[in-house]
């Protein structure tokens, strides 16, 4: 395991070195704001978009919208993984034992104070990401922001591989 960190944590390290300093040609985003609902729309959209992988590094999920747009990824197909904070998912409304229930892969992260992280990796080629936490709070309340940076690789790689990390040092349920 320790290995396995070692290579991971060199790998990004090379890649933070090496990374591309300009958004790829054929590059598109889209942008969303709450409340409102713009925010939601666009993490929905990220969603709906994935063809084969799913990789969703979350904090607060108590937004049953977004769970169920989860659980649809699933079903048709897209192998939906995702990595939480530990505290966070014991909430009173936390959507993560029912995406538990409905058989998607979950770890939790125990290893920092708060797991904070809000990203969607889709396809590892695209990225949805922000300040917006996946809960009703957000949605509905607080002053967030979701961006969905389309076709651009190179970033949603880095991402996958900070997502690869989180998963590996966190535990099962």
């Amino acid at each position: 395991m320790k290995l396995k960190v070692s290579f991971v944590l060199v790998t990004i390290l090379s890649f933070v070195l090496h990374a591309q300093t300009t958004i790829p040609p054929g590059a598109s985003f889209d942008l969303g704001f709450s409340p409102g609902g713009a925010s939601l729309a666009v993490v929905e959209k990220a969603i709906t978009a994935a063809k084969s992988e799913l990789l969703v590094a979350c904090y607060e999920f108590t937004s049953r919208d977004i769970a169920e747009a989860i659980e649809a990824a699933a079903h048709r197909g897209v192998n939906v993984r995702i990595v939480a904070d530990w505290k966070a998912a014991q909430a009173k409304y936390s959507q993560i034992r029912i995406l538990i229930s409905a058989g998607i892969p979950v770890r939790l992260d125990h290893h920092y104070e708060i797991h904070h992280h809000k990203f969607i990796v889709v396809d590892r080629i695209s990225l949805e990401t922000g300040s917006f936490n996946y809960s009703t709070a957000a949605i509905e309340h607080n002053a967030e922001n979701a961006l969905v940076l389309w076709n651009v690789s190179p970033i949603a790689e880095a991402y996958a591989m900070e997502w690869e990390r989180l998963w590996e040092e966190s535990d099962n349920l």
